[in-house]
């Protein structure tokens, strides 16, 4: 299985990007390397007329990092948008080398409801998995239990598990 790295991608928290690496480790079983943080990369990709921040475009940009080997998950906390869509939690690219996601719209404070630390976290590290599943050429799975089911509002990701299903693990090859 490929290395996953997690960068940073400031403005982060950056404690969020240290908790999530052990159970990444876990779910992926593989080794997950945390690098430095990278300012300013971000405000390259930002969409002045959206006000929110292009995740395609900062996907091209990871890319240019890329070892074409390792894994890379860029990790923020700004607003990310495809053209197609007015937000994202996240983008990868199928069966590539990066994958970003924002901690944004997965904080309840934005919400207008008290900020929960627990639910953060476990919809981070759901988002995580999920995106990098895409890098390890996963698709949307069916089942709802399974991080790789597909995530508009963050209620769907509350439903969903933080693990692959075992068809998703077998289709990467965790599993026979």
């Amino acid at each position: 299985m490929s290395p996953v790295i997690l960068v940073p991608l400031v403005p982060v928290q950056e404690e969020i990007v240290h908790e999530l690496s052990i159970p990444l480790a876990d779910v992926f079983h593989t080794t997950v390397v945390i690098e430095s943080s990278i300012r300013g990369l971000v405000d390259r990709v930002y969409d002045f007329s959206r006000a929110q921040y292009n995740s395609t475009q900062l996907l091209t940009e990871l890319l240019r990092r890329s070892d074409g080997i390792s894994k890379i998950l860029g990790i923020t906390s700004v607003d990310l948008f495809i053209p197609v869509l007015t937000y994202v939690f996240g983008e990868a690219q199928l069966n590539g080398t990066v994958a970003v996601m924002s901690t944004y719209r997965l904080d309840d404070s934005i919400y207008g409801l008290p900020p929960d630390n627990i639910k953060f976290f476990e919809r981070s590290l759901k988002e995580a998995v999920h995106e990098l599943g895409h890098t390890f050429g996963l698709l949307h799975c069916e089942h709802y239990d399974c991080a790789m089911h597909s995530s508009t509002t963050v209620d769907d990701i509350d439903v969903k598990g933080a693990t692959l299903c075992h068809e998703c693990m077998r289709k990467i090859g965790i599993v026979k």
